[in-house]
């Protein structure tokens, strides 16, 4: 069996997983992480890039550029253009990520899934009552980024980005494991609270969860990077317009997009529990009028 190999196999024992990814300073480690990976030394870039290739599905085949000036340049990479298209259909709602498609499914009164049996309210998620009421009895989707994939997301439809509002938290991994064995994972991590209103006039609204490793997230139309380092302000009101397809940030590692709508929205037919989505790929169907 090869090194690769052996590290799937161990890394797929659920005890050892939990421990190796969980039971460590999470937060401390995260720092670090942050740190180390903007090191520009070819050395320690290549060789991180080698151990990251053993832990994951890493594919560099689609990036802009070929040569990278850290393990974080790597982590946040462009994709050449054109490959992430935009479904052009304006009843589509497209997945704002490339991702593992979670829980998803109709939110009931106030109450949605981590995975089945694991449930956690809106109100633990976006700390905001009136934000909750938006979506009572609505629709939910969840997109968990690993490591390898793409980490920047995307404007899912027209609109305006009216409010941002960043929550601190913890950075527990957002792995299956995880979610079977924390309660309300997604309320306890670091996250980003994105209102956006569709040009169709629906709410809709986007929660980026951080992870351990990945405890920052960029956002272009605030030129400001959060986590928990961050300071001052924690809810900036916005008045940015968005095409759908317009890259709104990115993650700097693998980690979840949550995606909330009101009720009527339908999922469109690719959306399965365990199945791979890219950005720009039709998610949701938006009433008709």
């Amino acid at each position: 069996m090869t090194i690769r190999g052996v590290i799937s196999s161990l890394t797929q024992q659920e005890d050892l997983n939990f421990l190796l990814t969980n039971r460590i300073p999470r937060a401390a480690l995260t720092r670090f992480m942050g740190w180390f990976s903007k090191i520009e030394n070819p050395l320690i870039r290549d060789f991180s890039i080698a151990i990251w290739r053993l832990f994951s599905d890493l594919d560099l085949s689609e990036a802009k550029k070929s040569e990278f000036k850290s393990l974080h340049d790597c982590f946040t990479r462009e994709l050449r253009p054109g490959l992430r298209p935009a479904d052009p259909d304006p009843a589509i709602v497209a997945s704002p990520s490339d991702g593992i498609i979670g829980a998803f499914g109709r939110i009931a009164d106030t109450a949605l899934f981590q995975i089945k049996g694991a449930p956690y309210s809106l109100l633990d998620l976006l700390g905001d009552p009136t934000l909750v009421e938006r979506h009572r009895n609505g629709r939910f989707v969840t997109l968990r980024l690993t490591s390898g994939m793409y980490h920047r997301f995307h404007a899912p439809d027209d609109g305006r980005i009216e409010m941002v509002t960043l929550i601190h938290g913890d950075v527990w991994n957002v792995n299956p494991i995880a979610l079977k064995r924390v309660e309300r994972l997604f309320c306890k991590n670091e996250r980003v609270v994105i209102q956006t209103r569709l040009a169709s006039g629906e709410a809709l609204t986007l929660v980026p969860v951080a992870a351990i490793l990945v405890a920052s997230i960029r956002l272009h139309f605030l030129d400001v990077t959060l986590n928990a380092q961050s300071r001052g302000p924690v809810v900036f009101p916005c008045a940015t317009g968005v095409r759908k397809g317009d890259e709104l940030g990115w993650f700097e590692h693998g980690s979840t997009i949550i995606v909330l709508t009101p009720d009527r929205f339908e999922f469109c037919d690719g959306v399965v529990e365990g199945a791979r989505i890219r950005a720009g790929e039709p998610l949701l169907r938006k009433p008709s009028a």
